[in-house]
């Protein structure tokens, strides 16, 4: 059976990973074999940075946490603790945007965690 070279599904596969690879700079963007390595490169990279957008994410929610409690008198740590013993459940991402949205019901749950920590 002979070999089938330029097939429909050879020019489908190429022109896929010629289409992705739109935009590249030099070969990688109009030359196979350059392009199918930078195509499977770039996937990578936005597999594994759509999970570090997790982790960077709540690093932020907590800065924004540790800064709105620092002007209530009270580092992080201690105000999680503090929600902790309340048994007080919001998550980092809810109190960040109270803290932002909301500043007097942020208060009260600082208030709530205080209370916490002194009882």
């Amino acid at each position: 059976m002979p070999r089938a070279i330029d097939g429909s599904k050879r020019k489908e596969h190429r022109k896929k990973i010629l289409k992705l690879a739109k935009g590249f700079r030099g070969r990688r963007g109009t030359n196979f074999k350059a392009a199918k390595d930078a195509v499977v490169k770039a996937l990578v990279h936005g597999y594994v940075s759509r999970r570090d957008r997790k982790g960077d994410m709540r690093s932020l929610w907590i800065t924004r946490i540790n800064a709105a409690v620092r002007t209530e008198g009270l580092s992080y740590s201690r105000f999680i603790q503090g929600l902790t013993k309340a048994g007080v459940i919001i998550n980092r991402k809810a109190l960040s945007n109270m803290a932002i949205e909301d500043p007097d019901a942020f208060k009260a749950v600082v208030t709530t965690a205080k209370k916490a920590l002194e009882a």
